[in-house]
């Protein structure tokens, strides 16, 4: 079965980190691109992050632009997503998942053309 699978996420202070993982089953993560995306209460699904399967190049969005991190293990099959300085604007469900390419992952409703969705880890920035 095919399937990513979210952790890491909890209840932080704001200035504080976390570390969240998108692990999958059933399949290599080697040559995929890897987003993760974040959700808000009536809010539209958004890119905050995406890392090439073709070239492990990574790109931010402006909102985690010098805060986060992506990385990948292979070894692991496991992607990343460290969160460093979190603001209270960065509270969501989290949510990782697969496309060919990175291109234009923060844009628009270019999120719904990933796949393999997780069901997704819940942070909460909050004093």
């Amino acid at each position: 079965q095919v399937q990513l699978v979210e952790s890491g996420g909890g209840l932080v202070q704001p200035g504080g980190s976390l570390r969240l993982s998108c692990a999958a089953s059933g399949f290599s993560l080697d040559y995929y691109s890897i987003g993760w995306f974040r959700q808000t209460p009536g809010k539209e699904r958004e890119g905050v992050s995406c890392l090439n399967g073709s070239d492990n190049s990574t790109d931010y969005a402006d909102s985690a632009k010098g805060r986060f991190t992506i990385s990948r293990d292979n070894v692991k099959n496991t992607v990343y997503l460290q969160m460093n300085n979190l603001k209270p604007e960065d509270t969501a469900v989290y949510y990782c998942a697969t496309d060919p390419t990175c291109e234009d992952y923060e844009r628009g409703s270019r999120w719904r053309e990933f796949g393999s969705w997780g069901q997704g880890t819940q942070v909460t920035v909050s004093s």
